[in-house]
């Protein structure tokens, strides 16, 4: 079966670019690969994926792309088939990329209408070896989501893009794995939106070392430092300037693509945080709201 294995990048729609811009190279930590008077993509400093954001200057905060990875064309040309087999609105057939890194590829709608890309063949960008208390990302680690009818976009994830579940918090949280990660998305109840991005760490130390740099910058820690339970990876949420949730996280566990298998972990006391020593919380984060763009095309 073709499926997903990565994720490249996510494009914003941002109203104030300039401020989200600063955010991305001045504070997190990423390099600026390409830019227009309007756009601008970025990169980490640790893998040679093109590029893992791109800012669009643009009358609303939304999503204007989820974009995932795939080993061949061929598996881009299958998986269009899938999607469209499924119900999916495509925005574009599989097609030559004009965007920086190029590569081959298709857009679609999600049932939920968030937009996504799959794409081979991009070009690989520069890569250095992070060295331990730099304190910025290696990559994009995972991607939260909520959804109205979260288990049916489950079955929409594994059946129709090939992830794997990787393990449920109750019934009301999935993580599923698209390679070795324990998990690269993660879906939630509630209302068609993006939860937040997170960004692998090269250590614990690192993460540490970067909700320093973040405060210091006078970037509040909304929530963390903490482990999570389902895939025992530490976190810290943050929020940018245009008022979207990333996240420094690390230690995200590895297991085999095929053969891990998926258990529920009970909703208690520690779950959320194994620590127990977390400030702030979920009730801190921006609160989930259906994005504004819902089935509307990106121009780029």
């Amino acid at each position: 079966m073709s499926r997903v294995t990565d994720i490249r990048f996510v494009g914003y729609g941002v109203p104030d670019f300039e401020a989200e811009r600063r955010f991305y190279a001045d504070d997190w930590g990423l390099v600026e690969v390409a830019a227009t008077q309007d756009t601008a993509w970025f990169k980490t400093h640790g893998h040679d994926e093109h590029h893992v954001v791109r800012l669009h200057k643009a009358d609303a905060r939304h999503v204007e792309v989820i974009a995932l990875a795939a080993d061949s064309r061929a598996d881009v040309d299958a998986l269009c088939a899938a999607v469209s087999d499924a119900g999916c609105r495509v925005v574009f057939a599989p097609r030559e990329l004009d965007a920086p890194g190029g590569g081959y590829g298709l857009r679609f709608f999600s049932p939920d209408g968030l937009p996504f890309e799959i794409s081979a063949d991009v070009a690989r960008g520069e890569m250095r070896t992070m060295e331990r208390w730099e304190g910025m990302p290696l990559k994009i680690s995972h991607i939260v989501l909520h959804s109205p009818d979260h288990q049916a976009m489950v079955r929409f994830f594994v059946d129709v893009l090939g992830f794997k579940v990787s393990d449920w918090l109750g019934d009301f949280m999935c993580f599923l794995r698209c390679n070795s990660a324990h998990h690269r998305i993660a879906i939630l109840p509630g209302p068609p939106c993006l939860n937040h991005v997170a960004y692998d760490m090269l250590t614990l130390d690192d993460m540490m070392r970067g909700i320093s740099r973040l405060k210091k910058r006078g970037c509040d820690l909304r929530w963390g430092p903490g482990r999570h339970t389902a895939g025992n990876n530490t976190f810290s949420y943050f929020v940018t300037p245009g008022g979207f949730a990333v996240e420094y996280t690390s230690e995200l566990e590895e297991v085999d693509f095929e053969t891990h298998q998926d258990q529920v972990h009970a909703p208690g006391p520690q779950v959320m945080d194994q620590w127990g020593i977390a400030t702030g919380g979920p009730q801190t984060m921006p609160h989930p709201a259906p994005d504004p763009h819902l089935f509307k095309p990106a121009r780029i």
